[in-house]
Parts: C-alpha cells; sequence; structure tokens
C-alpha cells in the first residue's frame, strides 16, 4: 500500500537486483508500445507493474498460463521499482498511452479517476468478462470509489507489530490482543531497559499506523475529500513520538538512517516496528532472528481500527480492448495455479480460491495467514477509509517530513505546520 517507509525499503531490496536480462523472461515480455490486434484476430495488451527480478519471473509465468488458456490474447509487460514505475506511468497517462491494465494501489484511485485515466470495470462484470465473486473479507469492495469499480484486488494484507522474538522474551514483554497504547509505551521503555535495545524502530512516519490510531478515536487520516484531522491531534502524535526517543523507546534516527536499506529491527537496533503483515518475510531474510507478528495497540482494550489493505489491478479507460483486459484480471484473481505461482508476494491471496490453492510450508508466511486469519474471526475489521485525489502526495509529505523530525531538523511545531501547508496544496489541486 502507498508510499509509507517500509514499502520504500522493500522496493529497494526487491529493486536492488533488477537487471535487463529479466525483461526478457517470455516472448511476450516488453517495455511499451501500442496494444493492438493482427490479422488473425489475437489481441495485445499491456500490462506494467511495479517491482523486480522476483515478481517479474513469478507474473511471467501467470502470464504463461494466461495465454495458455487465452491464446488469442498475447501480453506485454514492464515493470519498474515502485517510484520509477508511477514517474513513467504519468508521463504515459498524460502523454493519452497508460497501459491497459496495471498494479495499483488505494491512494491513487481517485486521483486517477479524477484524471478520467481509469476504466469503471463494472460493465465487464454484468458483461461475465470479469467475476467479483469469492472475495475474501469483504475486499470485493476495495476498489470501488463513488460506485465505480475503479481496482480488483490481488492480495491482502493489514497493520501488525514485527517483533524479535527472542528480545521480547528476555524483556518479558507478551502483546497480547487488545493491549492498549499505554501498555505498548510501558514495554518499549521495559525492553530498552533490559536489552540496551530500543523497543520499537520509531512511529513518526508510518502513517497506515497513525490512521488506525485515529481510528481508534472515532477519526481517520483521510475523509472522501480532505484530511480526517487538525494540527492538534498531528502535535500530539508527533510530540509523543519525540518524548519516546529521548527516552529510549525508539532507535536513533540516524542510526537507523545509516543502516538502510537494512530495517532497524534485522538490523538489531530496535526489537520491533509496525508495518504490513506480508513485509514479515523480508525480516527473515535480512535478520538472524525469530521474528513473529503482534496484535496492534489500542486506545480502549477493544477497537484497533484495521482494515485489510490490497494491491490491486486497474484498467485505463483508453484500452482497445476492455474485454480480454477483463478476462485477464479475472483469472489473475481466481486462478489456483496462479496462486501457486504468486505466494503471498502481493500478499495474502484476495479470492478464497486462490487462498485455499496456496499453502504455504515456512513458518512465516503460516503465520501471516494466521494472523489475517484471527483479524477476520475476532471481528475487528471495519472498512478502510476513502482516499481523496492527491492522497498519495499527502503519504509522502508525511514521510518526508516525520523523517526530518526525527533526524532532528525540524521541530514538531514547524513539522506539523509543514506537512498541512503541503497537504492543503496536494489535495486542492
Amino acid at each position: 500500500m502507498g508510499t509509507t517507509r517500509n514499502v520504500e525499503r522493500r522496493t529497494i531490496l526487491k529493486a536492488a537486483g533488477a537487471t535487463a536480462a529479466t525483461l526478457g523472461l517470455a516472448a511476450t515480455t516488453g517495455c511499451g508500445g501500442d496494444s493492438g490486434s493482427s490479422s488473425d484476430g489475437t489481441v495485445t495488451i499491456r500490462y506494467a507493474w511495479w517491482g523486480a527480478d522476483d515478481r517479474a519471473k513469478r507474473i511471467n509465468q501467470t502470464i504463461a498460463l494466461f495465454e495458455k488458456k487465452y491464446p488469442k490474447i498475447k501480453v506485454k509487460t514492464d515493470f519498474q521499482p515502485y517510484t520509477d514505475f508511477w514517474k513513467k506511468f504519468n508521463t504515459q497517462a498524460s502523454g493519452g498511452n497508460p497501459p491497459d491494465v496495471f498494479q495499483n494501489a488505494i491512494g491513487f484511485l481517485r486521483k486517477y479517476d479524477a484524471k478520467n485515466v481509469l476504466l469503471d470495470l463494472s460493465a465487464q462484470v454484468k458483461a461475465g468478462n470479469l467475476s467479483m465473486d469469492g472475495f475474501r473479507a469483504g475486499l470485493d469492495k476495495f476498489g470501488e470509489v463513488d460506485g465505480k469499480l475503479l481496482g480488483v484486488p490481488v492480495g491482502s494484507n493489514s497493520m501488525a507489530l514485527v517483533i524479535d522474538q527472542p528480545v521480547y522474551t528476555r524483556s518479558g514483554v507478551t502483546p497480547k490482543p487488545g493491549w492498549t497504547w499505554d501498555e505498548f509505551h510501558a514495554a518499549m521503555l521495559k525492553i530498552h531497559q533490559k536489552t540496551g535495545r530500543a523497543g520499537d524502530s520509531g512511529m513518526y512516519g508510518v502513517m497506515y499506523l497513525y490512521d488506525l490510531y485515529l481510528r481508534q478515536n472515532g477519526k481517520a487520516f483521510f475523509t472522501a475529500d480532505g484530511l480526517g484531522f487538525t494540527e492538534a491531534d498531528l502535535k500530539d502524535w508527533w510530540t509523543k513520538a519525540e518524548k519516546g526517543l529521548e527516552q529510549g523507546e525508539f532507535a536513533d534516527a540516524k542510526k537507523v538512517a545509516q543502516i538502510k536499506p537494512k530495517s532497524a529491527v534485522a538490523g538489531e537496533l530496535a526489537a520491533g516496528e509496525f508495518t504490513w503483515d506480508n513485509f514479515t518475510v523480508r525480516y527473515t531474510s535480512e535478520g538472524k532472528s525469530q521474528y513473529r507478528l503482534a496484535p496492534i495497540p489500542t486506545t480502549d482494550g477493544k477497537k484497533t481500527g484495521q482494515y485489510l489493505g490490497s494491491l490491486m489491478l486497474s484498467a485505463s479507460k483508453r484500452t482497445k480492448h476492455p474485454k480480454e483486459v477483463a478476462q485477464f484480471i479475472s483469472f489473475m484473481v481466481h486462478d489456483p495455479e496462479v496462486a501457486k505461482i504468486m505466494g503471498y508476494d502481493r500478499g495474502v491471496p484476495a479470492t478464497q480460491a486462490q487462498y485455499d490453492a496456496f499453502k504455504p510450508t515456512d513458518e512465516v508466511a503460516k503465520s501471516i495467514a494466521a494472523y489475517e486469519e484471527s483479524l477476520v474471526s475476532s471481528g475487528v475489521l471495519e472498512p478502510i477509509t476513502p482516499h481523496p485525489s492527491g492522497a498519495d502526495l499527502c503519504e509522502s509529505a508525511f514521510l518526508r517530513i516525520a523523517e526530518e523530525l526525527a533526524l532532528g531538523t525540524r521541530s514538531v511545531d514547524d513539522a506539523v505546520k509543514q506537512f498541512f501547508t503541503e497537504s492543503k496544496t496536494a489535495l486542492t489541486a
């Protein structure tokens, strides 16, 4: 989801190995060109996503399956690291030549709908070319905006606290569902006192965590047309974060910056950090310890504010092949063999058929599935708050300004003022 610090870290790690050779992984692979039709009725659609070698290999395998089932549809692919993807996409969209189908996220739906870029897929559902049946936990509604179906989920994830389990055990800290923020802060201090390690990597710039905190208190980061909180609210949040840094609850931001792209948890600067549950795989590959998922702290001991988020597939309003694009999306979110190939690369499979088809064998993936199952069964999940046009720019500003605050180059008051100034511009553009 979005451009949070954790998304950026994961993207950097996965993008580091991207090579030109990957672009030749399949005969259908390419970097652009117009989609069209051949004399024998074969059509070509363009598919773009962000990611690198590993995701490209998996996706090209799924495309081979699709083309076998639909021999009259060929797929040309293009992938980039996260930031480069959106730069290229903006250029293509501005020039009237976006890809027919592309990976998308919640923060971009209203933005590109307002720019008349996104195809409403509802007509393709009615025509029987795209099935929206069988999605898990209400995910079928995730890509709907103002009655239009602008994105179809390919996987799910939710915010969690990833912890270094041995450090927590040595400190005598056991997170339990319903623990409060006061208990969380006390636990962070206890970890620091017992081990000398910061309890957490720092909460400054984790926008989606702040969103959960706001939702726990009857607000939200975004409303359908703007921000759902005040300058006073943000000042309170960032003041608490600054106090936590001074007391040793949170890791030294300068040291965290020095070890990037490795995380503060894997780098043994902090005992945990808030991120998306499906990112747990990353810590295992980076670090030497055992990492587990812990529940989100609460304000009242009950409400977590959580929802299932998702990457999505969206279609261009300018595509000449809406039927074929819809068939492609439907195949990618429902076919069991696709799930076996993709695993949890883009989150836990969004449809029940794919969820049942992929049975993880490693402990980390099992823990991710168990965590999401616990969220569903406990009844804590709520609908996601709408994201207005400009949400992506607000998220980027939040991350950057929070990092400046953590590094000591801005005061809390200055940071709050700067964020609201930039957000006002982003949301009225």
